[in-house]
């Protein structure tokens, strides 16, 4: 039965119950105690299923200048069209709420000018809106409506991204020049139709030009029958605000992530740090991306404190892809929900490994790492950088002679613009036999490992295990985190490896953002 019919059965017979009891002697209380407990458990869901989709975006020809506003609307629904009809197959299979990508409804290719056509008002939720039944309460609102009208009409949860517009004038010293701001916006409606949240993307990537930083970061929340839900954005993810903040302190039990993912060897294709932040953060992750291989966009997944539940990953075609699984609506309560890790423990409490003057510098994209070579079937071997020091022992099936191992240490400030600090303990594969292109992007390899264990002396509780095999294919159920911090193999692994990897974040050494008004 749909969540909102629960309701609108239970509810009555609750109040009718009650309204019954009061009138009851005392020794017939009981009875109908009892059913008003089970009405209320029945509310709430142990577990949902929930759905993504991977969409290939139709994108708008690239121009300068604004098309009209009717040429704008009817690429939208060329793209709602095919988002529709995901949206119908994933509620006729049963899915509570479905998420679609960043940019979904209208591509990428804007300047600030060019994107305005595109952008409608988003009110605050609080105005209790169902765009469906009242379409132009606040004005035009083609996009909305239709969106509220596909979670109304199929009873099912509908997230979207889409663009917001909000007019400003001088009396705002932090107003743009043309008079407004622009955000890149989700949007989420509930099983009514209902506008339930709305979240302006506070982590901008560098090439979102068309888009303003919102002052302040939102931790946008919203309770459904099955579980409290945050939301965020793409490159939201690698930051604190609002990524950790949904979760340690609002207390979130499943994320919504829209996302443009761009797929990045080693450590940052969208499946492979998707799955990983679930399992570090311990919440579900529900993460759509779009789907164009020319951008290197693809991959997507239903990621969970576990592992991934269902997860897509596809370079060779332009077509999309829906993907469901059901979760727990409160991993937290789950009986198999992980232990908290002490991320430091095993690598502090072992003395470092012989031969750490055998190292090497290599470039991963262009942070300098320092790699140590594995030239022998198996064995121990340790590897530090600043105050990270990676201690790894493995044991390969076979020591090929035309495939070169690391392992690779990472203490520092990644990126060119907007500087972040990582942590990053790595089993890697490099390209070729020549130690110079170690941390070059790699997708396949022969080598399998019978066993590997990675740890680190982590300066973070952040820390997200990566395990990528061959052809970007995750590992799931076959590695563990174990308490004292390190990445185990359970077995022999059941394709060759990739990386083997522990992604750790040091928010508070992060620097200023350059790009963020200041207010």
């Amino acid at each position: 039965m749909p969540d909102f019919l629960v309701y609108l059965f239970i509810f009555p017979m609750l109040t009718r119950t009650w309204e019954a009891a009061a009138m009851l002697p005392s020794q017939a209380l009981l009875p109908a105690v009892v059913f008003a407990l089970t009405a209320l458990q029945a509310l709430a869901s142990d577990t949902f299923l929930a759905a993504v989709y991977e969409h290939a975006v139709i994108l708008p020809h690239p121009t300068q200048e604004p098309v009209p506003a009717s040429d704008a609307l009817a690429l939208m629904n060329r793209n709602m069209d095919v988002l529709e009809g995901a949206i119908k197959e994933a509620a006729q299979q049963g899915a509570h709420i479905i998420v679609t990508p960043e940019d979904g409804i209208y591509g990428w290719r804007f300047t600030r000018e060019s994107i305005y056509p595109y952008l409608e008002d988003i009110p605050d939720p609080a105005v209790d809106w169902i765009p469906c039944t009242d379409p132009s309460r606040f004005g035009p609102a083609p996009v909305q409506e239709r969106l509220s009208c596909m979670a109304r009409n199929n009873s099912i949860y509908v997230v979207a991204n889409i663009g917001d517009k909000k007019p400003c004038d001088s009396s705002d010293p932090s107003c743009p020049r043309d008079g407004r701001y622009q955000y890149n916006t989700d949007v989420v409606f509930d099983t009514q139709g209902k506008l339930v949240a709305r979240y302006h993307k506070y982590n901008l990537f560098r090439s979102e030009t068309q888009f303003d930083y919102p002052k302040e970061p939102e931790a946008v929340t919203f309770e459904t029958p099955f579980g409290k839900f945050g939301i965020f954005t793409c490159f939201d993810i690698l930051f604190y605000e609002p990524a950790v903040v949904l979760v340690n302190k609002m207390q979130v039990d499943t994320v919504l992530f829209p996302t443009a993912w761009m797929n990045v060897l080693p450590f940052l294709t969208a499946i492979e740090f998707h799955s990983a932040w679930a399992m570090g953060m311990g919440v579900n992750l529900l993460s759509a991306n779009t789907h164009n291989t020319t951008s290197a966009m693809t991959g997507s997944g239903l990621f969970t404190p576990e592992g991934p539940a269902a997860y897509h990953y596809d370079s060779a075609t332009e077509e999309g892809h829906l993907l469901l699984a059901e979760l727990s609506a409160h991993p937290r309560l789950s009986p198999t929900y992980p232990p908290a890790i002490n991320w430091s423990l095993h690598a502090t409490s072992i003395e470092k490994f012989p031969g750490e003057s055998d190292t090497f510098l290599g470039a991963v994209r262009r942070d300098i790492f320092t790699f140590r070579e594995l030239r022998h079937k198996d064995g121990n071997c340790t590897v530090c950088q600043g105050d990270l020091c990676c201690h790894l022992a493995y044991q390969m099936s076979n020591k090929r002679r035309d495939e070169v191992y690391v392992l690779g240490a990472f203490d520092g400030l990644h990126g060119s613009l907007i500087k972040y600090h990582w942590q990053i303990c790595t089993l890697l594969k490099c390209p070729s036999t020549n130690l110079s292109t170690c941390g070059q992007p790699v997708e396949t390899a022969q080598t399998r490992f019978e066993m590997f264990s990675l740890s680190g002396t982590f300066g973070t509780s952040y820390v997200f295990p990566e395990v990528l095999y061959s052809g970007v294919q995750l590992a799931p159920g076959e590695f563990e985190v174990l308490n004292d911090g390190r990445l185990k193999s359970k077995n022999s692994t059941s394709k060759p490896l990739v990386t083997a990897t522990l992604f750790g974040r040091l928010y508070e050494k992060d620097q200023p953002h350059p790009l963020r008004i200041s207010q």
